[in-house]
């Protein structure tokens, strides 16, 4: 599971995620607006910063870290990325910073030279193992546990936690974005999985319907479109348009998507698709 970039994803859609897991409250999210950063001079990548709205300039700046792989030097990476970020920023914010990890056992970071910072919370550990033991977690929490439990607790969870979305949240809206935060998390953790399979797990009626799926279907008819024209490119053109004509069709494009992407008639498309049905 790549997991930089799942989080990436939960917090982007769902910002409210990262103040919940540090028992703030949820509604705190909407001040602020969260990106992945790169900082160049030594190629060094933060996994997500929250920077203030401007319509909220009293908040703190918040870097997350997610840390799923035990890491000696992580810490002098870490400071060294946030200390540079803030010599590079004519942001004057003061800042916060959470590194989440998936249990206790995977933090074996050098800390002595960072003891300070780690004791007054200016940076704070997460251990995801640890929201399995709370009683009742919020939906934002029961939808992060999805994360760390195991393929069989995460399929009975997500379940269990869409039967509760539909029931606690009124707004349509809102019901669609958790249960696409859930379907995400599935996704992610299932690889092996096809979308039947997760939808009949789910007690999805039809996965092709869900916000997930069609942003999935959407980069596969890119990247067989991006395929296809490679595949004319490299046989000659008008062999490798129809050569490519069959595969995009197969994708689900229509026959004038297909004719204007290969720069083929209509009719000629049409008759391949007649002939591949």
């Amino acid at each position: 599971m790549k997991t930089d970039t799942l989080f990436y994803r939960l917090f982007q859609e769902c910002p409210g995620l990262f103040f919940e897991l540090q028992q703030q409250p949820f509604e705190i999210g909407n001040d602020y607006q969260f990106s992945s950063v790169e900082i160049k001079q030594l190629a060094f990548r933060i996994d997500g910063v929250f920077l203030p709205v401007p319509q909220a300039p009293e908040r703190p700046i918040c870097f997350v870290e997610v840390q799923f792989q035990p890491d000696k030097n992580f810490y002098a990476r870490l400071c060294a990325e946030i200390f540079l970020y803030l010599s590079k920023t004519d942001l004057s914010n003061d800042w916060r910073a959470l590194v989440i990890y998936p249990n206790q056992a995977t933090d074996i970071g050098t800390t002595e030279r960072y003891r300070e910072l780690l004791d007054s919370n200016r940076i704070q550990r997460i251990y995801l193992e640890t929201l399995t033991s709370l009683p009742v977690p919020s939906i934002p929490l029961e939808t992060l546990k999805l994360v760390v439990e195991t393929e069989t607790q995460a399929i009975e969870s997500a379940k269990k936690l869409i039967t509760r979305i539909r029931a606690e949240a009124i707004d349509p809206l809102e019901q669609d974005q958790w249960i696409g935060l859930v379907e995400t998390i599935l996704v992610y953790r299932l690889p092996h999985k096809s979308w039947e399979e997760i939808a009949s797990m789910l007690d999805l009626v039809d996965l092709k319907q869900t916000r997930v799926y069609q942003e999935a279907h959407e980069e596969g008819l890119k990247e067989g479109l991006k395929e296809g024209l490679k595949e004319g490119r490299e046989e000659g053109k008008l062999e490798g348009q129809l050569a490519a004509a069959p595969r995009l069709l197969a994708l689900g494009l229509t026959v004038e998507q297909v004719a204007e992407a290969l720069e083929l008639d209509c009719d000629r498309v049409q008759q391949i698709a007649q002939s591949t049905g």
